[in-house]
């Protein structure tokens, strides 16, 4: 790819030239009470200057009280004319650009990058959605501010993206890049008081986000903090310091390759931009193809952090992680630290679990197979992780509702691939659907696209029909199916210290929320399609002998909140979980096993109760990991019945016998849809894994397998 770099005028920043986005800059420095401007081109192409000239003007921040005096109104109207909405499977741009364009971005940018240290929009990052809240990267010991280049198109929807610059040649004190970021802060807040504001802390970045945090405690930050250099004391480098220092100018050279093989994975960074949809051997040539081309690169660092450069920059890190350490009990922000298993550089495991237990409200998520520049290497996108993660709000609370964004084409692929391959391909699953005229039909024609909707139906042997639900309803229909999930999933105490990013994260990310009335209430207000099953736990968590039971409760408890919005109700069956796996242990032979059921006694006393006593069977909810035995495996078939209309049903409402009936047909229903396909799977030539497997073999791999005619 050619190497793009754009800065974006900063409308409150702009004193008296007129602001141009794509063709001026206008970017704070670091300097006294007047607060210089620097302008500059606004793209870098390959070396193309980006020199500018230094010119006076006013700040826009009243230093005194903070109050605003200048181009708010300009902002404003940017903003307004933002996008309101993502549409499921959006284009993240993730692949597209890689750590080659890192190295020549940065290489243009330490060419011509006078003057004190400021702030960029990249120009990759877009126009971000309406009402975003604004994002501002630190960078780590490079200083470019382009650690994110990786994750720029997907966070330049969600966020209005800044990102510091610190230059090489620059010596600005730990405590003034402080400061600097500070005012920033301050001004964010002053110009939206009731936004978060982001802070994302590359390592350096990292101390220099707890720093001022720590230091405005009053004001809405959300910390992400990528393998921060809180821990620099422990480092594994120390004793290498003094060598460098005493190290000659002609030995210098070599300092680069040092730094990179011990800051990054290379071959993470080369496997960026190859889908795991590749067969082996054309990701391993791909692979080799990109990492000979990125290693000439390496030598960049020596135009990067010249050996003057990277003496300070070592002074530096130290007086931060001091800085920042001493200051730890003052911070009260919210806190997501993303920290790497194979990090050399520093000891970030270890040092994600002490700064959980330092911090009040600390969250982790650990990446065992990357380096230390964990934003610069193939994995998971940051945008990602801070939608599983629930980080992602525009206001002081997280809406499961408002705040909640698609999920791209990326993370559709990668779950698909990475995280239930094995199912998916095992079931095979196929899905119908059934029309107004009561015809069935392949696919989901026969489920409204206009919402709001409710699908309503049987919950299978640890929620297993999940997946392929939802891919369906994504890849036909091209609609988020909001499933209604155990509120323990979202609960504090089941975060973990030593937690990856599990699938629970990815429950979050494909639209899961916690099944309460208030949640039910949102979706529906925004004509949502939600997931339903009124089983519950007690159907994903059932007992021998209960395959295709229904334990629903006493109570119509979703009628007459549809019967309200006007939801349609679609009620659908789903079969083939005895196709898969045997239930071996459940819930009673547990209970038979010493110690083991003290665990499950322990895990029930702490589990989230959803229901009372008074919901019947289904308030018996047991919490427990079942004892599964794997079997050659069948398939998966889903029935959507006909629709069910409540729009108008006024006596849904105001008749609670007229809603119980309508509560009993959908029950009925659902019995009926899976009695249907128990016993037309028995037609199906393909149920088998084995029999598909030679259907793709003949045709094609991505050929769909057909089933029985419904």
């Amino acid at each position: 790819m050619a190497s793009v770099i754009g800065f974006r005028v900063l409308p409150f920043f702009v004193s008296n030239s007129e602001n141009k986005y794509g063709s001026r800059v206008q970017v704070r420095s670091l300097g006294d009470a007047d607060a210089k401007l620097l302008s500059s081109d606004s793209v870098v192409v390959n070396g193309t200057s980006i020199g500018g000239v230094r010119g006076k003007g006013g700040t826009s921040i009243d230093q005194g009280n903070g109050h605003l005096r200048s181009k708010v109104e300009e902002k404003r109207r940017v903003k307004d004319e933002a996008l309101e909405t993502l549409k499921p499977l959006w284009n993240d741009g993730y692949g597209t650009e890689t750590v080659r364009d890192f190295f020549d971005m940065a290489k243009d940018i330490v060419k011509h990058d006078g003057g004190p240290p400021r702030w960029f929009c990249p120009v990759s990052c877009g126009r971000p959605l309406k009402d975003s809240p604004i994002l501002l990267f630190l960078p780590g010991m490079d200083g470019t501010g382009l650690g994110l280049v990786l994750h720029h198109k997907a966070l330049g929807k969600a966020f209005e993206v800044w990102c510091l610059h610190i230059p090489v040649h620059d010596r600005t004190p730990f405590e003034g890049l402080v400061k600097l970021v500070e005012e920033t802060v301050r001004f964010e807040h002053a110009l939206s008081p009731h936004k978060p504001i982001y802070l994302v802390g590359d390592s350096f970045g990292g101390c220099l986000a707890l720093a001022v945090a720590s230091r405005n405690p009053a004001i809405d930050l959300v910390l992400i903090l990528s393998n921060p250099a809180t821990s620099f004391g422990r480092s594994q480098l120390q004793p290498l310091f003094p060598v460098l220092e005493a190290m000659p100018d002609g030995l210098h050279s070599a300092v680069p390759y040092l730094l990179s093989s011990i800051m990054g994975d290379p071959v993470k960074m080369a496997a960026v931009n190859i889908e795991s949809s590749f067969p082996p051997g054309q990701r391993f040539e791909r692979l080799s193809r990109n990492l000979t081309g990125l290693l000439p690169y390496l030598s960049g660092f020596d135009d990067i952090i010249p050996r003057d450069t990277l003496l300070w920059k070592l002074k530096l890190l130290k007086s931060a992680a001091a800085y920042a350490n001493s200051r730890l009990h003052a911070v009260k922000a919210e806190v997501l630290v993303l920290a790497s298993g194979k990090d050399n550089m520093l000891p970030s495991r270890d040092e994600a679990e002490r700064l959980k237990n330092s911090l009040q409200d600390c969250v982790v998520r650990h990446f065992k197979d990357n380096g230390h520049t964990l934003l610069l290497e193939d994995g998971i996108g940051l945008m990602t992780v801070i939608k599983g993660t629930c980080k992602f709000r525009r206001s002081r609370r997280h809406s499961f509702a408002s705040d909640f964004l698609p999920p791209s084409m990326t993370e559709l692929n990668y779950v698909c691939d990475q995280i239930i391959g094995l199912l998916r391909l095992a079931s095979g699953s196929i899905l119908f659907s059934t029309l107004e005229d009561g015809k069935i039909v392949k696919g989901l024609s026969g489920v409204p696209n206009e919402g709001p909707v409710i699908l309503v139906g049987y919950h299978m042997l640890m929620g297993v029909e999940l997946s392929s639900l939802a891919e369906g309803f994504l890849r036909e229909k091209n609609i988020m199916v909001r499933g209604l999930a155990h509120p323990m999933l979202f609960s504090r105490t089941a975060e973990s210290s030593s937690s990856d990013f599990s699938l629970s994260d990815w429950m979050r990310v494909f639209g899961a929320v916690p099944v309460t009335p208030s949640n039910i209430f949102k979706l529906l207000s925004t004509k949502s399609h939600v997931l339903l099953y009124p089983g519950g736990s007690r159907e994903a968590l059932h007992y021998k002998g209960e395959e295709y039971k229904l334990f629903w409760p006493d109570q119509q408890e979703f009628v007459r909140m549809a019967a309200r919005f006007g939801a349609t109700i679609v009620p659908f069956g789903v079969v083939g979980e005895d196709d898969v796996a045997e239930l071996v242990l459940d819930y009673n032979d547990l209970m038979k096993i010493p110690v083991v059921n003290d665990l499950v006694k322990d895990a029930n006393e702490k589990a989230i109760r959803v229901r009372d006593e008074a919901s019947g069977e289904v308030a018996s909810q047991k919490i427990f990991i079942p004892l599964l035995m794997p079997k050659i495996p069948g398939r998966f078939y889903y029935l959507f019945g006909k629709p069910i209309k409540t729009k108008g049903r006024e006596d849904i409402l105001k008749d609670k016998q007229v809603a119980n009936q309508l509560y009993l047909q959908v029950k009925s229903e659902v019995e009926r849809q899976m009695s249907f396909l128990i016993k037309k799977r028995q037609e199906d030539p393909y149920r088998s894994i084995v029999d598909r497997t030679l259907y793709k073999a003949i045709y094609a791999p991505s050929h769909e397998v057909p089933a029985f005619e419904p």
